[in-house]
């Protein structure tokens, strides 16, 4: 049991006082485990999960140390990740949402081809949305600290890609459900497998590509495992969604004090925050592939509608599904939209 400031001076009483050995409180310490897949050196953990981390130990005052655990240090698998927060095996974990296919349905309105075009926006509807939708219903078993999504989705190829036929037979690796169906409608064979997981892939052979944006690019060796790129100028081709979340019971049982520590650097400005942090880091990694002389295609203008073309039905199936689970999807989609258009960040 953790004890405040006041049952502290209750339990030490006058006497403790009178023969000098308590004069003041001492201060209460918490010490919190936040895991994730990455390496520590990755921009998310640099940029974005030790920056949260400091901040909630600097606005503590040093009564919350947050241990960092990269790598799946403590165990398990990337797509485990989510449980661990529920279990308890790690008090907060970063992770992305699709790891686990069909769980958190309505978060994957945010990955659907071509709907983003500004990471920090969608960050904002997603948190938005999440507070309104799935709080109490999808995340009802965790406590979510924040929601956001990554810079534009892209393919890193072993060949050059041009227009979805290119795509015809290729193994490429997709980040979640969504992203593996929208694979299947051009003609490649989707992949399952963390990020983690990406540069042995392509290494061996076992997968021809992969659909990450260029942020994670370095920390994975990307550019040098394979020559050629495609990017799409607008509209992403693909969006993943991600989540901050921490244990329930751990969250509960702290002090309001330190809830509101915690609450006061989470939430929307957060997501946002991490969002568009994430999208900052595409252009310097961008740039290691060009100093490496790798191919870049950007595929623009009229050459776009032949991608869209493909991936338009993915919309109606998305919808249908959703529907088959009590979700209005239209709903979700429109809305989306409407928070990302009114977006003024």
């Amino acid at each position: 049991m953790t004890l405040t400031r006041k049952s502290f001076l209750n339990l030490v009483g006058a006497a403790a006082f009178a023969i000098g050995t308590g004069g003041a409180a001492q201060a209460q310490e918490v010490t919190l485990s936040l895991h994730q897949f990455l390496p520590a050196q990755a921009n998310v953990p640099k940029l974005i999960l030790d920056v949260w981390a400091d901040n909630v130990e600097a606005a503590s005052d040093g009564r919350i140390k947050i241990d960092r655990f990269p790598s799946m240090q403590l165990g398990g698998r990337p797509p485990e990740l989510m449980d661990q927060a529920i279990d308890g095996v790690a008090d907060i974990v970063w992770t992305v949402v699709g790891y686990t296919p069909g769980r958190y349905p309505s978060t994957e309105v945010f990955e659907l081809p071509f709907m983003m075009t500004d990471a920090r926006a969608m960050s904002s509807a997603y948190w938005q949305m999440f507070e309104k939708h799935m709080k109490d219903t999808e995340f009802k078993d965790v406590h979510i600290l924040g929601t956001w999504v990554h810079g534009p989705g892209m393919l890193h190829v072993n060949k050059e890609v041009n227009t979805p036929a290119d795509m015809e037979g290729m193994k490429i690796r997709g980040g979640s459900r969504t992203v593996n169906i929208l694979l299947e409608k051009m003609g490649a064979t989707p992949v399952g497998m963390p990020v983690p997981a990406v540069p042995e892939g392509l290494s061996k052979g076992v997968i021809d590509g992969t659909t990450i944006p260029w942020e994670v690019t370095a920390a994975l060796k990307v550019p040098e495992l394979v020559n050629n790129h495609t990017e799409f100028e607008g509209n992403a081709l693909y969006t993943l969604t991600f989540v901050l979340a921490m244990n329930k019971d751990r969250y509960e049982g702290l002090p309001a004090d330190l809830q509101k520590v915690i609450d006061d650097n989470s939430g929307l400005e957060f997501s946002i925050f991490a969002g568009g942090t994430q999208a900052d880091s595409d252009g310097p990694a961008r740039a290691l592939a060009v100093d490496n002389g790798n191919n870049i295609v950007t595929v623009s203008g009229s050459d776009l509608d032949a991608w869209k073309e493909v991936s338009q039905p993915i919309f109606e199936e998305w919808v249908a599904d959703m529907e088959s689970k009590g979700i209005d999807g239209q709903a979700l989609i429109d809305e989306a939209r409407a928070l990302m258009d009114a977006y003024e960040g």
